[in-house]
């Protein structure tokens, strides 16, 4: 098995990573850019959602052709990572949090359409996904012990938000996702979450987060200065991280999670 690794905004080239450049693979959904190779001495497949140079906004991510092209270049499972605005004022700036849960009420795409990998009447596995709790088990305990090995501090558990972007949220907006019990916000995971649940590939997502949404910390909001220097400084903790996870995550052989009523 080889674990496929998905990073967003800050990261765009995996620290430590020895491969080629990024190739495209062809998908029903359109092409996506992957690279293969080693990493912590595992074969591993990259895709950055946002390509060099921050590319593609969060409103142009390819998510339903990224999955697909994991799976179809052989990933069994994905470790994901993302900067987040914090809705916990208790949650530390620059600190970790490995997420159990989910709100992603829309289901949609950037493009409108509904976040799904069944577009297809008839299409050979079409079906329900059906789960108590989206994120694989298995994954986010390599994850924090791997930030446990990295000496890196992190929280376990928490309720990752999707909201759609480019721009960032009102202090309304912040308000109900807090009531929601949301722990911290991007603009990208919600639609990988369930299409790799789609696709019966295990998942967990890392946060790092880089800012107090609007809101928050009324009499003390994030300088959009630090905001920048932390997304910067992201990719160095990820790195460390998601090195020490890696072969942990191999070595627990996850599950795809929950069950998928199918017609075929």
């Amino acid at each position: 098995m080889r674990i496929g690794i998905v990073t967003g905004s800050g990261t765009y080239a995996l620290p430590g990573l020895e491969a080629s450049a990024p190739a495209s693979v062809a998908t029903p959904f359109g092409e996506a850019q992957v690279s293969e190779g080693r990493f912590a001495g595992s074969d591993v497949l990259h895709v950055s959602r946002h390509g060099e140079g921050h590319r593609r906004l969060s409103s142009a991510v390819a998510h339903q052709a990224n999955v697909w092209a994991l799976r179809e270049r052989g990933a069994g499972a994905i470790l994901a990572v993302t900067v987040c605005g914090a809705l916990d004022p208790d949650l530390p700036l620059g600190g970790l949090l490995v997420f159990d849960e989910l709100h992603f009420p829309a289901n949609r795409l950037p493009d409108g359409s509904l976040c799904t990998l069944h577009t297809e009447p008839g299409a050979a596995g079409r079906g329900h996904w059906v789960f108590e709790l989206p994120f694989s088990e298995p994954l986010r305990r390599a994850l924090v012990q791997g930030a446990v090995e990295a000496g890196v501090t992190v929280r376990d558990g928490g309720c990752y938000g999707h909201v759609d972007g480019p721009r960032f949220n009102t202090r309304a907006e912040i308000g109900a996702l807090r009531a929601a019990g949301v722990t911290a916000v991007s603009q990208t995971a919600g639609p990988e979450t369930v299409l790799a649940g789609e696709a019966r590939l295990p998942y967990a997502l890392l946060g790092y987060a880089t800012d107090y949404a609007n809101g928050v910390k009324p009499e003390d909001p994030t300088p959009v200065a630090e905001l920048v220097r932390l997304i910067e400084a992201s990719a160095g903790v990820f790195g460390r991280v998601l090195a020490a996870a890696v072969p942990l995550a191999l070595a627990a052989a996850p599950e795809p999670v929950g069950t998928h009523i199918s017609w075929d």
